[in-house]
């Protein structure tokens, strides 16, 4: 097996064991019926097997028992009990130079555009020009939503999650990175992005071209021809 099919199919078992336990922690959200209760948690430790399986061909050490307790302690009850992928907001932020605005992550030491988690009481671009000026110290004005991704799909989260990604154009402010999440701060051109920029190869030249001017209908990821196996469908 090469490297490649060695990590989609690692990636494939975290999916799995997070759908899994997805299923298992919204039923236990809907039921008051006890043994149903004791079948969702015995899924929960599948999952968790299934987890702890993926997270060892990582080299990331943790035990089955940290999976499941973490996903009891996250379990609601009816509605907010359905589990749902967390939904996170990115911020594509030009200026009249044509450059974008990037932070350096303060904990990996990554350069990447502002994002954050998604909060209750603010729509999703108000999120985005919320995220920026805390991050940034930049005021920015929402111009289009450039796409929505599966984070985890694309690799760069190990939990079920969706990135809102919008365009916006700097009006204002000063850069002032947030004391504790930024660590560099900048504007940089096509031709001059840092080296440690993460995912640029996919969002790099959709973010130019939007800062550019040119407008585009937001992408998403198509279905997969066999979403839960490997190999071909069943007839």
């Amino acid at each position: 097996m090469s490297d490649a099919t060695s990590a989609d199919f690692t990636r494939d078992l975290v999916r799995w064991s997070e759908t899994l336990a997805g299923i298992a922690r919204t039923g236990m959200g809907f039921t008051q019926n006890l043994y149903e209760r004791e079948r969702y948690e015995e899924v929960l430790h599948v999952a968790a097997d299934i987890k702890a399986a993926a997270d060892e061909a990582l080299e990331v050490r943790r035990e089955q028992d940290h999976f499941v307790q973490e996903w009891m302690e996250s379990i609601g009850e009816g509605i907010p009990g359905y589990v749902t992928p967390k939904v996170a907001i990115g911020a594509i932020v030009g200026n009249d130079d044509g450059e974008i605005l990037l932070m350096q992550r303060a904990d990996s030491g990554i350069w990447l555009y502002p994002t954050g988690w998604a909060d209750v009481g603010y729509s999703a671009s108000e999120v985005a020009v919320k995220e920026v000026l805390e991050e940034t110290g930049i005021e920015c004005e929402p111009m289009q939503l450039l796409g929505v991704v599966d984070g985890q799909r694309m690799g760069f989260s190990r939990f079920g999650m969706y990135m809102l990604l919008f365009h916006c154009r700097a009006t204002g402010g000063t850069l002032q990175g947030h004391p504790l999440e930024t660590s560099g701060l900048g504007w940089f051109a096509a031709d001059a992005l840092p080296s440690a920029t993460a995912g640029i190869e996919w969002w790099g030249q959709m973010a130019f071209n939007a800062i550019n001017g040119e407008r585009s209908i937001a992408t998403f990821d198509s279905p997969r021809p066999t979403v839960w196996r490997q190999g071909d469908s069943a007839d």
